[in-house]
């Protein structure tokens, strides 16, 4: 018979795998001879069911009866331990070569090579069973009933259901014996296989129908249908035969499908999408749930009318009719030549792999347990494995070396004590030099032959090392496509729903990406692909108006720039006016007036990642509510990567974002603290610079440095990690200068240590959420370092600045006891520095706030004696910040001088009212008054 072309790529998988089993039988049965234990019979039995069950899915039943043979005559051997007779292992491995031999025929050839072996066939077949007889006269039933060998069935995918014998019905996925559910296990992956070369071949379709454009399509919902029958899931089986006819009368040119068509194609793409991500003990039930609708499917895609109207509402994304199929005008069609298409070997390797990690049957592992690895990389790892086992093991002959090594000076010394007796014996002491010198000789021959060969071994360590690593860290790549399989369709839908045309292109789809990172990808770009759609592509008409083409173009490009992920999303669509995100800024009170007119178009995009910033009139199902860009910005920087804004308004927006290719390895700046080392990423760090004592400033008891023009407040990093603070004997102050989308802070460290290299190693889920703590690496010299979080340590930094309690460099602690606290509360930075300075150098501690609120979280969070506010101040004035700390328990005892202009008797009143102890006008204060005051209060200032 004639097999078509998904039999034919079957029949590829059959001949790869039969000729791995037979070479397994081949050379373990003369072993039998001598040998019939379980451990050696057991990988013999595993090959002939493997073969056995080879045969049966591709429909091969003389390779199916001739497996069976084999195994039931082995495990007769094996269940009675007893050697079969030689005459009997000639024929084993006379029928494991006939297997050999067919495996070795070309797919569309093995039909007509079995049927001319005929004889050859049932001889062998007859003399195997005949020694089965003798071995065991009981013989085990035969694996399948001589009806359904007599039918010549040439594969489950080609056998009409109604061809099934009755007394075989196919059997349901809730009866499947345990041992079989693996079956199942297989049906899922190649359901998410083909699922997803479904559903990026229709896509395809809309803008090309031609016969090799469909032929992989109609393959793909006949393989389907075949590993659906498999298992016996004959609603599984009915959907995809649907599927497979209408494809079928397109590739043939009977029809043209229309996007109703090709709507409903990817609706019943996406039924076996969802059935590869169930447990496999769910499927049947599923498959039963969603019965009714997969009939009505059935019925429309084979052009019923009535059931496509039934099915349109929830498949058509535009909510139109769907369109039945109309017969087109026959017209000649060249005939397309038959090619036995060779089977993708990196798909079958990667499930291979997948399959043979697999947990438990019926048990589905968890997110992330089971990891996709091709057999190449698979083998090139157990090959550099073995390389440095085969290394570490020459360590025992170094070990000898040094022995030996220790053994001659150890005889050198003794040489040396026996010389000295020689000498003070009156032997002539040059020849005893020259006794010592050729000792000494031979052991440095030792000793530089010992370190060549160590020398030598370094070097093939660091390459085997090396190559391991590297070969480890492309285990965990896989291409950009993996990622963004569901894009396509996407734009497709949204563009249907929102009556947009949109020509959606990926550039760059084999672009090597970190799994972790392509995980993480999923969300920002599902966000920037969303809002290009809707917001950015104009409607057809508004873009022919403007002078475009109907249809806009979308473009996903991923390439490697730079040793970084670099990945753009750009459209041709209206982008967005920089005025009108100015306009935003303002109204929002993100920013003066004056301070917004200044800002360059780089700096106003910026504002389109804040939390819930949004330029959209209105919020739609699709975006709008102003969460999708701030999401992007949080991913981006999570992985230590950067995104930025373009637009040119009126002919399209970009957006671009530069990742780190792996998170399992980071570029770092080491750094001494507190006499450890500590790792900061560098793509976290602005800049490093070495900073003179004389270049320090100080504002409101901050210090800060100008680099490039601009302040950056100090920061010492021993205090905001909690730990005492290391000798430092060199006067030059080291800074290293993080930054959040906000503050921009210098971190002063004891030393640099010098960039590294270190590979991730996460913390232990048991200690928790360390603070300022990312994760652990190990130095090249095996010991621990921790990589610091900069994001967390803003927050810490911001943390201490609103407590008042952030220390300063260069400026050691008294002895004398801790002074009193002052907290100086005034919105004008002249009278605080004023105040400040005042104070300070009267020996107390002064903190500043900048409002009343300010103040009260530094109260809060700190411990003061006394507090000094101003009156008239924004958010809270000093009226209400007063009976805030006198209504409360723990502050109220902490007295309070208002320090204001307003110098009315009335004035003077409400403050005393609200709870201040003493009132002070600015205009008649001078350095005794504001002193006497305090001191009136607290008293003197702790010397």
């Amino acid at each position: 018979m004639t097999r078509d072309m998904a039999d034919l790529s079957m029949l590829e998988l059959f001949r790869m795998e039969a000729g791995k089993h037979t070479r397994v039988l081949e050379e373990g049965l003369p072993g039998m001879a001598a040998d019939v234990s379980p451990e050696k019979m057991r990988p013999l039995m595993h090959a002939a069911q493997s073969l056995k069950g080879s045969g049966k899915i591709v429909g091969l039943a003389e390779a199916v009866d001739i497996s069976q043979a084999i195994e039931t005559l082995l495990d007769k051997c094996s269940g009675s331990g007893n050697p079969p007779a030689q005459a009997a292992i000639d024929s084993l491995l006379e029928a494991a070569r006939f297997l050999h031999s067919l495996a070795e025929v070309e797919a569309e050839e093995m039909d007509g090579w079995l049927e001319k072996r005929e004889d050859e066939f049932k001889d062998l077949l007859g003399r195997i069973k005949s020694f089965e007889s003798v071995e065991d006269s009981e013989q085990a039933p035969p694996e399948f009933e001589p009806e359904l060998r007599e039918q010549e069935v040439h594969g489950p995918q080609t056998l009409p259901e109604e061809d099934i014998p009755a007394h075989d019905p196919a059997p349901s996925a809730e009866g499947i014996p345990l041992a079989d559910l693996s079956m199942l296990d297989l049906f899922r992956m190649e359901a998410e296989s083909h699922s997803q070369s479904l559903n990026a071949g229709l896509l395809e379709l809309e803008k090309d129908q031609s016969p090799d454009k469909v032929e992989p399509l109609m393959r793909a919902a006949h393989s389907l249908k075949g590993a659906a029958r498999i298992v016996g899931l004959n609603d599984a089986v009915a959907l995809a035969h649907a599927m497979e006819d209408l494809l079928v009368d397109c590739q043939n040119g009977r029809t043209v499908l229309d996007s109703g068509q090709i709507d409903l194609l990817l609706a019943a793409t996406d039924i076996y999408r969802d059935l590869s991500r169930l447990d496999t003990d769910a499927i049947q039930g599923a498959l039963s749930e969603r019965k009714p609708f997969m009939d009505q499917m059935e019925k429309a895609l084979r052009g019923d009318e009535n059931a496509a109207q039934l099915v349109c509402a929830e498949v058509c994304p535009t909510g139109s009719p769907l369109s039945v199929r109309e017969p087109v005008a026959e017209t000649p069609i060249e005939p397309v030549p038959e090619v036995v298409e060779e089977p993708s070997q990196q798909p079958m390797e990667a499930n291979l792999v997948k399959s043979e990690f697999a947990p438990a049957q019926g048990i589905r592992a968890p997110k992330d347990s089971v990891v996709r690895v091709s057999a190449g990389n698979l083998n090139r790892l157990m090959a550099l494995a073995g390389e440095s086992l085969v290394e570490s093991g020459r360590l025992g002959e170094f070990a000898s070396s040094l022995l030996r090594l220790k053994a001659g000076h150890r005889d050198l010394m003794k040489l040396l004590e026996e010389s000295c007796e020689r000498v003070r014996h009156g032997e002539a002491a040059e020849d005893v030099v020259n006794a010592l010198k050729d000792a000494v000789n031979d052991c440095q021959v030792r000793l530089v032959r010992h370190i060549n060969e160590f020398d030598l071994y370094r070097r093939r360590n660091d390459n085997v090392s090396g190559r391991l690593y590297h070969e480890v860290i492309a285990s965990r790549m896989r291409p950009f496509s993996d990622g963004g399989r569901g894009f396509p369709r996407l734009v497709r839908d949204l563009a249907r729903t929102l009556g947009k045309e949109v020509d959606f292109v990926v550039e760059g789809e084999a672009t090597s990406v970190d799994r972790d990172i392509l995980d993480k990808l999923e969300a920002p770009l599902n966000h920037l692909i969303r809002n290009s759609v809707d917001h950015g592509i104009e409607l057809p008409d508004e873009r022919i108006a403007a002078g475009k083409p109907a249809t806009g173009t979308l473009k996903v490009i991923a390439g490697h720039r730079a040793g970084m992920l670099f990945i753009e999303v750009r459209d041709d669509g209206q982008g967005l006016d920089p005025e009108r995100i100015r306009s935003k800024v303002v109204e929002r009170k993100l920013a003066p007036a004056r301070m917004a007119s200044e800002m360059s178009r780089a700096e106003l995009m910026e504002f389109l990642f804040l939390p819930g910033f949004s330029t959209a009139g209105k919020v739609t199902e699709i975006s709008g509510r102003g969460v999708g860009l701030d999401v992007v910005h949080a991913m981006v920087q999570e992985v230590g990567g950067t995104v930025r804004a373009e637009s040119e308004p009126g002919h399209g927006m970009s957006f671009s974002m530069q990742l780190p290719l792996t998170l399992s390895v980071i570029r770092t700046l080491l750094v001494k603290i507190a006499d450890q080392p500590y790792a900061i990423p560098l793509s976290r760090i602005s800049r490093i610079a070495s900073i003179l004592p004389e270049e320090l400033r100080l504002a409101e008891d901050r210090q800060y440095i100008s680099l490039n023009g601009a302040n950056v407040g100090l920061v010492p990093a021993a205090q905001i990690l909690g730990i005492a603070p290391g000798n430092s004997e060199d006067e030059v102050l080291k800074v290293v200068v993080i930054s959040d989308r906000m503050n921009r802070y210098g971190l002063v460290v004891d030393d640099f240590l010098g960039e590294q290299d270190l590979v991730v190693r996460p913390l232990d889920h048991r200690l928790g959420k360390v603070p300022d703590v990312n994760s652990v690496a190990m130095m090249p010299d095996g010991s621990p370092v921790l990589i610091l979080d900069a994001e967390d340590l803003v927050r810490s930094i911001d943390k201490l600045l609103s407590g008042g309690r952030l220390g300063k460099v260069g400026v050691e602690s008294s002895e004398s006891g801790p002074a009193q606290k002052i907290l100086v509360v005034d919105d004008s930075l002249t009278v605080r520095e004023v105040e400040r300075k005042l104070l300070a150098n009267y020996g107390y501690d002064v903190d500043t706030a900048v409002d009343g609120q300010d103040g009260l979280n530094a109260l809060i969070s700190g411990e003061y004696d006394l507090v000094v506010t101003d009156v008239d101040m924004p958010r809270m004035n000093g009226l209400e910040l007063t009976r805030k700390i006198k209504e409360n328990p723990d502050l109220k005892s902490i007295p309070v001088m208002m320090v204001s202009y307003k110098d009315r008797k009335e004035d003077k009143f409400r403050g005393l009212e609200a709870g201040a102890d003493y009132y002070l006008t600015k205009s008649s204060f001078h350095d005794e008054t504001l002193l006497l005051a305090v001191e009136d209060l607290i008293g003197g200032a702790v010397k």
